[in-house]
């Protein structure tokens, strides 16, 4: 790697390709903090369809494939060699597999992700559902037949962002979606919720160095607009229970809802990668990007010891102008 220790005494190089990285501009600029702290030379790119992108206010954009390209491994290995890309981050879903490969493939670069088998466990909720339930994990409960009781939610299987969700009230509506059942994963609906995001990184030794919890109090286009942290000992205990019974590594994000009229807390789904507002827990002192560097070099691990409940950030739009 490019990052490993210079016996000149100059800084380090650490290259990282953000894949699918388009928007994720606060969390580039931390990487690029966390170095200073480090003494690195963080350098950011990012894998993308199109150059016109936000990320390209801290750093290059790199023109490359759709995930399910037949070549994208090779095209992504001529792109580690040509930029001496030390680190993968994916951000979108269907780059998490990819990473994985990737770095099982060649062994070139690495990335803080799960094995390529778990991402597409993971990224199945029926598959994922039927897993947490197996391993004793509280979740909602899950139609499997008979007379349903309303309300229900489906989600498609494999959908992501809050796509293609639908509640469901009536028999009509039911029967409708009860055809292509197969395609949801349809389970009890509460409509008097609470919805919360843990932010996790766990090292590829399976070290747990960051358990954040944070509220998720505005959603837009299914991503985190307004989010706070907070201080909840039975979301601790329950994302360190779901790590360890599933054997999660590297960035993680798990989704959890609370019944608010009964107080029962559920896990919703399990997302292998850093989410969208995950800034808010870097600014609240857990220093993922720090984290991620670290194990990039192989420097000693410790994990946040003070994350402050009550951080809060509202996310909003800023405009990255292009002359094309």
């Amino acid at each position: 790697m490019s990052g490993q220790t210079d016996n000149s005494g100059k800084r380090r190089n650490i290259n990282i390709l953000f894949l699918g990285g388009a928007k994720r501009v606060s969390f580039g600029r931390k990487l690029i903090e966390a170095g200073r702290e480090l003494d690195m030379d963080v350098r950011i790119y990012s894998y993308e369809l199109e150059p016109e992108v936000p990320v390209a206010l801290v750093g290059g954009v790199i023109i490359g494939r759709k995930w399910n390209a037949p070549d994208i491994l090779e095209h992504l290995h001529q792109i580690v060699s040509a930029y001496h890309i030390d680190v993968m981050l994916p951000f979108v879903d269907g780059a998490i597999s990819i990473a994985g490969a990737y770095v099982a493939t060649y062994g070139d670069s690495w990335s803080p992700v799960v094995t390529p088998g778990k991402a597409d466990t993971l990224f199945d909720k029926v598959l994922s559902a039927r897993e947490f339930e197996s391993l004793g994990l509280d979740i909602p409960p899950t139609y499997t037949g008979g007379r349903p009781v309303f309300p229900l939610i489906a989600k498609p299987r494999r959908g992501s962002a809050s796509k293609g969700i639908e509640v469901i009230n009536g028999i009509n509506e039911f029967k409708r979606i009860s055809k292509i059942a197969d395609e949801y994963l349809i389970q009890t609906y509460y409509p008097e919720r609470e919805e919360f995001t843990v932010d996790c990184y766990i090292s590829k030794r399976g070290k747990i160095l960051c358990v954040s919890p944070r509220k998720r109090l505005e959603v837009v286009g299914g991503e985190v607009s307004r989010t706070v942290t907070v201080d909840s000992p039975e979301l601790l205990e329950a994302s360190v229970d779901a790590i360890v019974r599933i054997g999660l590594r590297g960035a993680v994000t798990l989704q959890y809802l609370r019944d608010i009229r009964t107080g029962r807390l559920m896990l919703m789904e399990i997302n292998p990668r850093l989410g969208g507002g995950v800034v808010c827990s870097v600014h609240a002192g857990a220093d993922i990007p720090s984290m991620i560097l670290k194990e990039a070099v192989g420097l000693p691990l410790e994990p946040a010891a003070n994350i402050k409940a009550g951080t809060m950030i509202c996310r909003y739009f800023e405009e990255a102008v292009f002359n094309v």
